[in-house]
């Protein structure tokens, strides 16, 4: 008890000190944070370690990580070479965007996420239709509104160009021979939603066999580029370092966030409920919800876009899943009886995930506006003002978060929340995850 007693003391001494503004006035009065709160933290900080990825038996390879690296910024991915996956993926730009939503060869209907610390998810996309980061990179590669291109194709890509098959060859072995066009055409790939479609055609063409080594080639494509993407780390926020404080006893750590970011902080944990979704170290309770968001209304160009219509978001992310041919269970997984089977096994498709979206991680979210799966919203105060008043939020259809209700914060309590947020920014990533190419 003389400890905690103690420690408040010194708490409230270094807000004070941190507070003092020019010409030694206090910015504000006096925060300390209460043994609930200090308690929360520590929970909360550090970021660990990436959890393994048992389904991809190269995520920790170097070579693998070296590969993918390579083929994520490679644009030769693409159908007509002018996309890559680093044109959404943009390090300069927490490795999202920066777009309300996505545009590769076409506009998508969904907004970019950051990759910063993606290693640390559940689930992939904002509906969660990828069980695995690896399977994940495999859709862009073919959605004809992002990169536009093929499986065969993507092969023959590496298979032509002498570095890219040298490090695909030392990894996974000797890649089909892909010379002759009759065995393997210049464009084939499933389309079992259009069987008319000259692509699939083509794919049907193919043996079994070949069509196997066209499929395995394009999962270690897959697996490679999450090697390279698990590396993406950004931690070491001012929130990590005021933990370290707290829990090392360091007034200096405790000085890395501002008064108003403590009192964020407690607003966060208490009066703003964000912790009701938003827990754990990477911020997220890694599940879905519909938080009555407003659809965007307008394209980038001013017009009706997709993005106007109703989303099912997770309810139909789930169908999704369970027709994907790459999935924690499938051949192509590298433990097929371990959690990811798990996961699956208990995975219910119900009325009530209608609308449902991703909770995004609020690490590094000051990097990545918009917000929201459509970039409803333009700036974090923005985002902070819905959930304050709920203004604009769609009406209640099929289920929506019963804890939604308006916060009522003050505007003083609305830009200490945002400070907090701001405090969660972590550390660039290393320039040697940048394009490797671009120092040739």
């Amino acid at each position: 008890m003389i400890k905690g007693r103690w420690w408040t003391v010194c708490l409230t001494l270094f807000v004070l000190v941190n507070g003092l503004g020019v010409g030694g006035q206090s910015e504000s009065h006096s925060v300390s944070l209460d043994a609930r709160q200090r308690r929360i933290a520590l929970r909360m900080s550090p970021l660990p370690p990436a959890p393994p990825s048992p389904t991809n038996a190269v995520a920790d390879d170097p070579r693998a990580q070296q590969l993918g690296r390579e083929l994520f910024f490679d644009r030769g991915l693409s159908a007509n070479g002018t996309v890559a996956c680093s044109t959404c993926h943009d390090p300069s730009k927490a490795f999202g965007d920066g777009r309300p939503v996505a545009e590769g060869l076409g506009l998508m209907d969904r907004h970019t996420p950051s990759l910063l610390n993606v290693a640390h998810h559940r689930w992939f996309f904002w509906d969660g239709r990828a069980d695995s980061l690896w399977a994940q990179a495999l859709e862009p590669l073919e959605e004809p509104k992002e990169m536009g291109s093929n499986r065969v194709a993507v092969a023959r890509h590496v298979y032509t160009r002498p570095r890219l098959r040298a490090q695909y060859e030392a990894l996974f072995g000797p890649l089909p021979n892909l010379d002759d066009p009759k065995r393997f055409p210049t464009a084939a790939r499933p389309w079992p939603e259009s069987p008319q479609h000259e692509q699939h055609r083509a794919w049907l063409q193919l043996s079994e066999a070949d069509r196997a080594a066209s499929n395995r080639v394009f999962v270690n494509i897959g697996k490679s580029l999450e090697a390279y993407q698990r590396q993406l780390v950004s931690a070491d926020a001012p929130f990590d370092r005021f933990v370290a404080g707290l829990r090392d006893h360091d007034l200096t750590k405790l000085a890395a966030m501002s008064p108003a970011a403590v009192r964020g902080y407690q607003l966060f944990v208490g009066k703003a409920q964000c912790r009701t979704c938003h827990f754990g170290p990477n911020f997220t309770d890694r599940e879905f919800h519909n938080t009555r968001v407003p659809p965007r209304k307008t394209d980038v160009a001013g017009g009706e876009g997709a993005g106007s219509r109703p989303d099912p978001g997770r309810h139909r992310g789930i169908r999704r899943l369970k027709r994907s041919p790459f999935t924690a269970t499938s051949e192509y997984s590298d433990e097929r009886d371990g959690a990811g089977r798990q996961k699956l096994a208990t995975l219910v498709n119900a009325a009530r995930l209608w609308g449902s979206f991703k909770t995004p991680s609020l690490r590094n979210v000051s990097r990545t506006a918009p917000y929201m799966h459509q970039g409803q919203f333009r700036t974090l105060r923005d985002v902070v003002e819905f959930y304050n008043t709920l203004e604009g939020a769609t009406a209640v259809d099929h289920h929506a978060e019963t804890v939604l209700v308006p916060l009522r914060m003050s505007d003083a309590e609305v830009d200490d929340l945002v400070e907090f947020l701001q405090a969660l920014d972590g550390a660039p990533v290393s320039d040697l995850l940048g394009d490797p190419n671009s120092a040739k």
